[in-house]
């Protein structure tokens, strides 16, 4: 088959050649915005006067047509057209004869392509931008489902101080819409049209970019034809926004594969969520959460693998950037695919809320309390920090916790202890008594969840 390119060379290309440049069977995903682009082009060089009306009229329906026939499952895919932008023309030249070989005046594959990537991309980052605000709802609702109940919180992955379930839920809240933020800004660099930039040079046709750009809805021209073409800033921008997000899916992962362990048995997660063993039959393994923690490595990945791209590329336009779409098409899958998932299996975790709160009342989680409780009482913090560590020292030694210390033993680590002490040890009462801004108090966190609400809703 004739290349489009054929022109200079006087030797067919190898077979072999053909199929290792070939991008077509990754790339047929952009054939939408591939003929988005096309036709604004059209209707731009036609109000341009560089083509004929009738001539641009035809080329459209052409277009068309054929994406019609692609969405029917009709459309004849050849290695040979090496990527989708030549599998589109070659077709619409059968459609539209030679006419059909106008539609790449005053553009190259160049800044098509990057012009597709941009569509195609603001398109994703919008749907990931979607099922980032319904789970952030998923999980709003399950702390607003379950203000009352109580948990240890954790540091170093041992007891610390016990908090409410919600506001450990609402953590996560934070984390996500600090994602939200960093793809909705992202957005405004991927929304930057290039066409009309050409191969590098732009070109010696009197085109209208802000025509095409107001038909394609971009927000803004790309202001250098040179790094028009060879800019995937805003790739690796979305792949480095996909991988926080992703860190932050894995860590919420390892927290539910952990709570729904029998040493913890804080949560169950649902049956539709999980598999079983081939050998053991007692077993119910969270695999939704295992696969999204590991899944987070092939998001990395991808963010390596463009950045190692990219990093050595001298202007402009390199074949190299070919490899740009798999990693990119990959990250976008498996994100989004996380997302809904987690979407759809968080909602139907069963809370063990007595299995949580005793897990308040031991590991002295009440030690950081009775410190302040003997700074209230005139001592210094570091002497209180000290009396408080030498009392729990004892406690285990005698396997008891604190509050099970009658307050005459306790007297003998500081005489300013009273019986006072014993009703500010309570899971409830410690949890109550935070109530600072962005503590974990119960009215502290209704007015984070109330807020929460507030701003999805007016998103």
């Amino acid at each position: 088959m004739a290349k489009l390119w054929g022109g200079r060379f006087s030797q067919t290309t190898d077979r072999q050649m053909e199929a290792f440049s070939s991008s077509i069977e990754y790339d047929q995903r952009l054939y939408a915005q591939d003929i988005a682009g096309s036709i604004a082009h059209c209707q731009m060089l036609a109000h341009q006067q560089i083509i004929e009306e009738t001539e641009a009229k035809l080329l459209v329906n052409g277009l068309n047509q054929i994406q019609t026939e692609i969405e029917a499952g009709q459309f004849k895919i050849d290695p040979a057209l090496e990527d989708i932008h030549m599998h589109i023309e070659h077709r619409l030249s059968e459609i539209c004869g030679d006419i059909a070989k106008k539609i790449h005046t005053a553009r190259s594959r160049n800044d098509q392509i990057c012009l597709d990537i941009r569509m195609f991309l603001r398109d994703k980052t919008r749907d990931i931008i979607d099922l980032l605000k319904q789970f952030r709802h998923v999980l709003v609702g399950l702390a607003k489902q379950n203000i009352h109940v109580l948990m240890p919180g954790y540091t170093h992955l041992q007891r610390a101080q016990p908090v409410l379930f919600a506001h450990h839920l609402m953590a996560y809240y934070e984390m996500f819409s600090r994602d939200t933020e960093r793809f909705r800004d992202a957005f405004k660099r991927i929304n930057v049209m290039p066409l009309g930039s050409a191969a590098l040079a732009g070109t010696t046709f009197p085109i209208d970019r802000y025509f095409t750009a107001r038909k394609l809805n971009f927000d803004a021209v790309s202001t250098n034809s040179m790094d028009s073409v060879s800019d995937r800033d805003f790739v690796i921008e979305f792949l480095a926004a996909a991988s926080i997000c992703m860190v932050h899916l894995s860590r919420l992962s390892e927290e539910l594969i952990m709570w729904s362990s029998q040493e913890f048995g804080f949560i169950v997660l649902s049956d539709s969520f999980t598999t079983g063993s081939s050998i053991m039959p007692q077993k119910k393994n969270p695999d939704a959460a295992e696969l999204t923690r590991g899944k987070c490595g092939r998001v990395f990945g991808s963010l390596i693998s463009i950045l190692t791209l990219m990093k050595g590329l001298p202007l402009a336009y390199n074949r190299d950037m070919q490899e740009d779409k798999e990693p990119l098409f990959d990250t976008i899958d498996t994100l989004s695919s996380c997302l809904s998932i987690y979407c759809q299996m968080l909602p139907e975790i069963q809370i063990n809320e007595s299995r949580m709160r005793n897990a308040c009342k031991t590991g002295y989680l009440d030690a950081t309390d009775l410190a302040d409780y003997l700074v209230n009482k005139g001592l210094p913090f570091r002497n209180a920090h000290h009396v408080s560590g030498k009392i729990v020292q004892t406690a285990i030694v005698q396997g008891k916790e604190i509050c099970d210390m009658p307050v005459e033993e306790l007297k003998k680590f500081s005489p300013v202890i009273e019986n006072d002490l014993y009703a500010l040890l309570s899971p409830e009462t410690m949890i109550t008594r935070r109530d600072c801004f962005g503590g974990t108090a119960t009215n502290r966190v209704n007015k984070a969840i109330e807020h929460a609400l507030e701003m999805l809703n007016n998103e």
